[in-house]
């Protein structure tokens, strides 16, 4: 979603009707952070973008059924020695528990994990 966001794409072009997307809470904080934090000047257009995608797509809510797989997950990750970014366990916890597979242009923070269904996307060109 970062990467149709930054190359202008319209979020039709990246979901499709028979798309069944969703997205972790933690994700929608990620996109409501980068308006916030966004150039005044490119702060509008990223709102649109972000105000259109949150209206388009369901939100998984981070519930008990989460947190039981978040914990395994922290546990694994501590047993292996790889620590892991806590928003890439908050969606890998999120997309287990919905048996959802995590799509994605950056796989480090997912490679590896227990019982986890991964894509991994080429970024377009600029």
């Amino acid at each position: 979603m970062i990467a149709a966001e930054r190359a202008t794409t319209a979020i039709d072009e990246v979901v499709g009707d028979e798309d069944d997307v969703a997205i972790a809470a933690v994700t929608a904080a990620e996109l409501l952070a980068g308006v916030q934090l966004a150039d005044r000047r490119l702060r509008p257009t990223r709102r649109a973008f972000v105000d259109a995608l949150l209206a388009s797509i369901s939100i998984e809510p981070y519930d008990l059924e989460t947190a039981r797989v978040h914990a395994a997950l922290l546990v694994h990750t501590r047993k292996q020695g790889r620590v892991r970014g806590a928003h890439d366990l908050l969606i890998a916890a999120t997309a287990r528990a919905r048996a959802r597979t995590v799509v994605t242009t950056d796989a480090g923070g997912f490679e590896d994990l227990p019982d986890m269904t991964l894509r991994l996307l080429q970024p377009k060109s600029r």
